[in-house]
């Protein structure tokens, strides 16, 4: 499968870009279209169609689904092809079988990706995968969402043999796909044995977690890719292992727009300006080189965030 219904060009020659959504789910993608020295415009609350023939208006050529769920990116990606803007993500025809949970089952059933069981509730792992245009791919740290708002890197329910074996179905998985870009592949874990659950193209808003380990930054790599850059490889080795193994990083979503934090080593704030008090309008990333110290750091930031001080 081709990554794109519409020509995608290098970074360089997209004249503008309209992100989709708004708030926390836009600032990733906008920090990287800047970054990479992209003018970006926001969807002023647009969605669909609509948007797309906003984007148009205002001269965009290129449109970044940000973080949206997967049944958005296919209403997006097919307005973009039918209006001849190229879209941050791969093509219709697999993103609607990204959707489709049995008709994701089936293109990994087809490569020998083992499969969880159906309506099976263990938890579950997350690892986001880096693909060029030639086909490489690298798998980053997985994630363990431990609750509503709270999620975890690396999980510690891995030994090293499952987190390379991981890394090897996921690229196995995303490479079989023709995908180009970032995804990210879910798995269950029962007992010793790996199983494919689905896979989500594009931003999650979980991305933080991997960045601060390997020291990439996935929005920007997103988009790289999709120009047809090449794979860039981390600071450390491929999931996580020598020289160096990363330690751990911790994710917080946080919804009081008054809090205060103080930054240092190890501390991160995502959020962006103008978000309305009670809403979860900002993430938390913590890590250190080990559990202990990831957790004096993460204690340590939500006392400042909560007043405590």
């Amino acid at each position: 499968m081709k990554s794109s219904d519409s020509a995608v060009r290098q970074p360089g020659s997209w004249q503008s870009v309209m992100v989709a959504g708004s708030g926390l789910e836009t600032l990733r993608a906008g920090q990287a279209c800047t970054e990479l020295g992209l003018a970006w415009r926001g969807s002023d609350g647009k969605i669909g169609g609509e948007l797309v023939r906003h984007a148009r208006r205002l001269g965009c050529d290129l449109l970044h689904p940000a973080e949206a769920e997967t049944a958005v990116q296919v209403t997006l990606a097919k307005a973009s092809r039918q209006a001849g803007m190229a879209f941050v993500g791969p093509c219709v025809s697999l993103l609607a079988a990204m959707h489709d949970q049995l008709a994701s089952r089936q293109l990994m059933r087809e490569v020998q990706v083992p499969l969880s069981p159906l309506n099976d509730e263990s938890p579950s792992l997350h690892l986001p995968v880096l693909v060029d245009s030639r086909g490489q791919a690298l798998a980053l740290i997985e994630h363990e969402i431990l609750h509503a708002g709270r999620a975890v890197a690396p999980s510690d329910r891995l030994t090293p043999e499952q987190r390379i074996y991981l890394g090897q179905l996921a690229i196995k998985g995303a490479q079989s796909a023709g995908l180009v870009g970032l995804v990210t592949l879910s798995f269950t874990l029962v007992g010793n044995s790996l199983g494919f659950i689905s896979m989500r193209p594009g931003l999650t808003g979980y991305e933080g977690l991997a960045e601060v380990l390997t020291g990439l930054d996935l929005a920007v790599e997103q988009l790289r890719l999709v120009g047809g850059g090449r794979l860039r490889r981390p600071r450390i080795g491929q999931m996580g292992h020598g020289p160096g193994r990363p330690g751990q990083a911790r994710l917080h979503m946080l919804s009081r727009s008054e809090g205060f934090l103080s930054g240092g080593p190890g501390v991160r704030l995502d959020r962006p300006r103008g978000e309305s008090a009670g809403t979860p309008d900002a993430r938390l990333l913590v890590w250190g080189r080990d559990a202990d110290e990831a957790a004096r750091r993460e204690r340590r930031a939500l006392t400042e965030w909560q007043g405590i001080l």
